[in-house]
This record gives structure tokens, C-alpha cells and sequence, in this order.
């Protein structure tokens, strides 16, 4: 899916794979997310992202050129998942409204569970 952005100049996409970049990017600065996590099949486990594949973990739907995301992620143990959950759709949200210059509809966090930091 691609979002379109028209302009004077002509029509602008923007690919569902880059808009899960910059919201990855974003999503494991804030304050509580230890990582992005993606699923295993083979061993049905979740594990953490590394930083070049934190597309992985984030579902983007385009549609009417509104953008709805889902983020899987991994909580910093002993915070608060209500607080670092509303801080994370908040920074994704204007983070990605900036970057695509499209509107976020809707962003859901699923937490996929916890890890403790040193």
C-alpha cells in the first residue's frame, strides 16, 4: 500500500515500508520502549528488533490516504504501560503526520511483553 500525496509538481508516494521506518525510529526513543518485537512462527516466541529491521514489528493500512498502525513493542519492566503507551501514540502520531504529511487515523500498541533494564 502507498500512501499519495498530491502536488504542484506532481504526485508524491510514500510506501507503507517507509512510513514502519520512521515510526520505528520514533518508537524506540521514548521513554519505557525497550525495542519492537516480532513474531516467530517457528518457535512462537516473540523476540526484540534490531534497529535495521524495526519495519518488522509495525503494521501499516493505508487506506483513503489515512494511515492506521499497529505497533508491536516490549515495555521497560516497572513503568507505567498506560503512561509509555499514550507517550508512544502521541510521538508516533506527530512524528509521522510530519514526515508523510498525511494524517494517522488510528495507532494501536499491542505489548508483547516486558524486559528488565540494567
Amino acid at each position: 500500500m502507498r500512501g499519495r500525496i498530491n502536488s504542484e509538481f506532481g504526485d508524491i508516494l510514500v510506501d507503507s515500508d517507509v512510513i514502519a521506518s520512521c515510526a520505528g525510529s520514533v518508537a524506540v526513543g521514548c521513554f519505557g520502549i525497550v525495542g519492537m518485537s516480532a513474531y516467530n512462527m517457528k518457535d512462537g516466541l516473540f523476540h526484540i528488533l534490531k534497529k535495521d529491521s524495526l519495519k518488522y514489528g509495525i503494521n501499516v493500512k493505508i487506506a483513503d490516504n489515512r494511515i492506521s498502525l499497529t505497533l508491536h513493542c516490549i515495555v521497560a519492566y516497572g513503568v507505567s504501560i498506560l503512561t509509555v503507551s499514550e507517550n508512544l501514540i502521541e510521538s508516533v502520531r506527530y512524528k509521522v503526520e510530519q514526515f508523510t504529511g498525511l494524517p494517522v487515523e488510528h495507532i494501536d500498541v499491542v505489548v508483547e511483553g516486558i524486559r528488565v533494564i540494567d
